[in-house]
């Protein structure tokens, strides 16, 4: 029904307006991140079909659309500023993050910061990790001490599609994974 740079073209655009410019096509989100689905297809000139296609079939889930079906949020990576209702999780005892070589040297100096996101993004495998330091050149892989980390009262949470969250990763959790 979509084709894939149909698709790809849909799924971007949703995550730059759900997640950081909802003003860019005169939308609103509430303080959970939603937004009405019927504004949002006719300001996207989408379907609901060609909606629910990208939702149902996103590869990293980034979507969801409430159990009523009128509304849609993003499920992590806002830099606007929303309240996911996430409720603190214990971590597993490791988690990883994806990087490049030319973000190396500052992260293993001064931690992983959330920068102009609302969390740090972490992955629960390395082959996930991989995927996400790719997007910027050559994936270098941080093998990150969250069992310490929580120990030591640092909070967590998981979102909708698994990924793991927190507030900040200081340089002391962090270790270059081979």
């Amino acid at each position: 029904i979509v084709d894939n740079q149909k698709e790809k073209y849909i799924s971007k655009k949703l995550s730059y307006i759900l997640r950081h410019r909802p003003d860019s096509i005169g939308i609103t989100l509430d303080e959970e991140g939603w937004t009405n689905v019927e504004i949002l297809l006719s300001k996207m000139e989408i379907t609901r079909e060609e909606l629910n296609y990208v939702v149902v079939n996103n590869s990293k889930k980034r979507f969801v659309i409430s159990d009523d079906n009128l509304k849609i949020r993003a499920n992590q990576g806002h830099s606007v500023k929303i309240d996911l209702k996430l409720k603190e999780v214990k971590p597993p005892e490791e988690l990883f993050h994806g990087t490049t070589n030319k973000f190396l040297e500052s992260i293993m100096r001064k931690g992983l910061s959330k920068m102009n996101r609302n969390h740090v993004h972490l992955s629960v495998d390395i082959p996930t990790a991989m995927q996400v330091g790719s997007r910027h050149g050559k994936p270098i892989i941080l093998l990150v001490n969250s069992g310490s980390m929580y120990k030591q009262g640092y909070k967590f949470y998981l979102s909708e599609n698994g990924v793991w969250l927190t507030n900040e990763v200081p340089s002391k959790f962090l270790t270059l994974k081979d």
